[in-house]
């Protein structure tokens, strides 16, 4: 019998990621019209969620869409992330500390280039997880399914022993048509009932004690 299995999104579900008004300071230091920075740069960003452009092509891109010297381009960059990044959604986070070991473990996450490499180094969440599924590095984004598939498969789970958690609908309604259980994130005291709820409905991994 398959292990019971989680899938949890990061932006708006393991990180919290509020808006910071980057993008607004920077159109009125550049003197630029409201909406200025994501129509000149929508399809850099579109390539970085899927990995067709590295790190250094974003920040020539910046530079060259937007008239910005390289002290400027770095400047603007570290906003973009700090926004991404957020802040740890530190009470699920240790939730899900919590159940390693007692069922299967993942994300699947829309994600920008460099994403691995900075949640790593603040977050840990290669630690947290068995598998981390970003768009960035397979080429494909939620809501497409072959997105649930690849999680999955990196799991060598069945959809079918899979909760997956995301703060999008659509996302959520996705991942139901791929076959799994799923979850729209508002809180976190649903979010952990729910969890419970599955792997108390579902069989564990061999030799650990289901959670009450």
């Amino acid at each position: 019998m398959a292990a019971a299995c989680v899938i949890l999104d990061i932006g708006g579900v393991l990180e919290m990621t509020p808006e910071t008004g980057w993008v607004q300071r920077w159109e009125e230091r550049l003197a630029l019209p409201p909406g200025t920075v994501h129509e000149r740069m929508d399809d850099v960003w579109q390539a970085g969620n899927v990995g067709s452009i590295s790190e250094r092509t974003v920040h020539e891109q910046v530079a060259s869409r937007l008239g910005l010297d390289a002290p400027q381009v770095e400047a603007f960059m570290a906003d973009l992330w700090t926004e991404y990044l957020g802040a740890p959604n530190e009470e699920l986070i240790a939730y899900v500390q919590g159940l390693r070991g007692s069922c299967r473990l993942g994300i699947l996450s829309n994600s920008f280039v460099g994403a691995r490499e900075r949640e790593t180094a603040l977050y840990r969440f290669d630690e947290l997880v068995e598998q981390i599924v970003y768009s960035h590095e397979i080429g494909i984004e939620k809501p497409d399914l072959r997105a649930f598939e690849a999680a999955c498969a990196a799991l060598a789970v069945r959809p079918e022993s899979c909760l997956f958690i995301d703060d999008y609908a659509v996302n959520v309604e996705a991942a139901r048509a791929a076959g799994m259980r799923a979850h729209l994130f508002e809180d976190n005291a649903g979010t952990i009932t729910r969890i419970a709820a599955h792997l108390d409905a579902g069989p564990r991994v061999a030799g650990h004690v289901p959670l009450g």
